[in-house]
């Protein structure tokens, strides 16, 4: 029941999202697609609800409730910058809006990297709490050892992650020296 679940929250974000921009720029009416766009943390919110109800009825933990955690985690970490960016996109294909990228060289790379990688930490932070609060509530060590592994999947995500960021710290990609950067389909285009 759980992954069904996570399956529907999953859609349904998807769903809020592409109405919530449609709303929004090709229908002309923001108020509304802001509105469908704010109803985006309800799904994680009934998400919850289900796994402390599926837990409360005496389901045996297993890995669909550390899934869960993990995922209402990512949306707390990414979900904000993962509509940002999708809204910045949307504005551009249907309303004309300069694309704004994020940077490709040097430092400004590697501080960009870095913030992402800060969502990551936030998403393994929630999830280990909700992990934690879901143990405490089940009250059982023997039955609670699939939940506690998925803590510790929860911060190797966060910590491959971070590797993968210190290397824009360590290694940053370097602007051409000609200024010219290359365009989608890899060939290079002069200029900005």
């Amino acid at each position: 029941m759980i992954v069904a679940l996570i399956i529907a929250c999953e859609i349904g974000f998807w769903v809020l999202l592409a109405a919530g921009l449609a709303f929004r720029y090709l229908l002309r009416m923001p108020r509304t697609g802001l509105a469908l766009l704010l109803c985006e943390p309800v799904l994680e919110v009934v998400l919850l609800v289900a796994t402390a109800w599926d837990l409360k009825n005496g389901a045996e933990p297993d890995w669909t409730h550390g899934l869960a955690a993990l995922y209402i985690g990512y949306t707390v970490g990414h979900g904000h910058r993962t509509v940002k960016w999708l809204d910045g996109h949307a504005a551009h294909r249907l309303d004309g809006r300069p694309l704004v990228r994020p940077p490709r060289y040097g430092l400004a790379r590697a501080r960009h990297e870095t913030k992402v990688w800060l969502g990551t930490l936030i998403a393994a932070a929630v999830a280990t709490a909700l992990l934690q609060l879901a143990i405490w509530y089940v009250g059982d060590p023997g039955r609670v050892t699939s939940l506690e592994s998925w803590r510790a999947t929860a911060w190797r995500a966060a910590g491959i992650h971070g590797l993968i960021a210190l290397t824009y710290w360590l290694w940053p990609k370097k602007t051409p020296a000609d200024g010219a950067e290359p365009d989608a389909a890899g060939r290079e285009r002069v200029g900005r």
